[in-house]
């Protein structure tokens, strides 16, 4: 599958808390740096983004590097291989859940990025990744790949429920 121009990718399916392994490929001819190489994301619930982009001796802003949790937190290594290569993500999520009174209780990401640990469990609140297609709480949504413009590539997703 590729994003384009066109929009994103939404599954049919929504999950909660499940498991995910996703392929990815930014695009082999290197254009643009920092966020405009190689830039889409994997959105958990179709609010909360692990970033996808080329980030191979491509430098940018901390919490927007390949891998982190958008806007939230930086990963822990850059792990990224040659533009074109394909990449994996083995991600771990624990959704933010409705408690008493309208609060939420914290979720979590775990993510591996070709076979690198990048995020350790960290917190996922209630509040969505800014360019999130979809807002406020909820028990379940869908898998969203991004399209930001960038012809990215990916092969061999599989989501399951925990």
């Amino acid at each position: 599958m590729e994003t384009t121009p066109l929009g994103g990718i939404f599954s049919k399916d929504e999950f909660g808390d499940c498991q995910l392994h996703i392929e990815w490929a930014a695009p082999s001819v290197v254009k643009g740096d920092g966020q405009g190489r190689g830039n889409s994301g994997v959105y958990l619930m179709g609010r909360y983004e692990i970033q996808v982009l080329d980030s191979y001796k491509n430098k940018t802003y901390p919490n927007g590097q390949c891998g982190a949790f958008y806007g939230h937190y930086a990963p822990l290594v850059n792990a990224c291989r040659k533009p074109g290569e394909w990449q994996t993500y083995d991600i771990i999520f624990h959704a933010p859940k409705m408690v008493a009174d309208g609060k939420v209780q914290a979720g979590s990401f775990t993510v591996l990025h070709n076979g690198v640990l990048i995020q350790d469990h960290i917190s996922v609140g209630g509040e969505p990744t800014t360019a999130a297609p979809l807002k406020g709480p909820a028990d379940k949504g869908p898998l969203y790949l991004q399209d930001h413009g960038n012809p990215v590539r990916f092969r061999n997703v599989w989501i399951r429920a925990l």
